[in-house]
């Protein structure tokens, strides 16, 4: 079984974004007003499966600006560098290039 959730990106009535976390599996849904509370979101979620998760599959609602977009991309650079930073890992995704797969 494969541990998928679904992050989309939305838009409030008082035009601020946040971030819904739905769990494939079991259907439930977590709200994320910042990053900070969709990474322990994540994690509380991820717990039920032993910590591990194999996707987290990112969309958008339509009327989510691009700027919102870039702002939220901006900030997940910045956390990624600072985790990176404090753990001495890479985990930024690497692009396999098409010759180098295996199979």
């Amino acid at each position: 079984m494969s541990v998928v959730f679904e992050a989309t990106i939305k838009m409030n009535d008082k035009l601020e974004w946040y971030i819904e976390v739905k769990d494939t599996i079991d259907g439930r849904i977590k709200e994320c007003k910042d990053l900070e509370e969709f990474s322990k979101n994540i994690e509380e979620l991820g717990e039920d499966y032993g910590g591990h998760v194999d996707e987290v599959r990112w969309g958008k609602d339509s009327d989510v600006p691009e700027q919102v977009i870039d702002e939220i991309r901006v900030k997940m650079a910045e956390q990624r560098a600072i985790i990176e930073e404090q753990t001495g890992n890479n985990i930024t995704p690497v692009a396999v290039k098409k010759d180098e797969e295996q199979d």
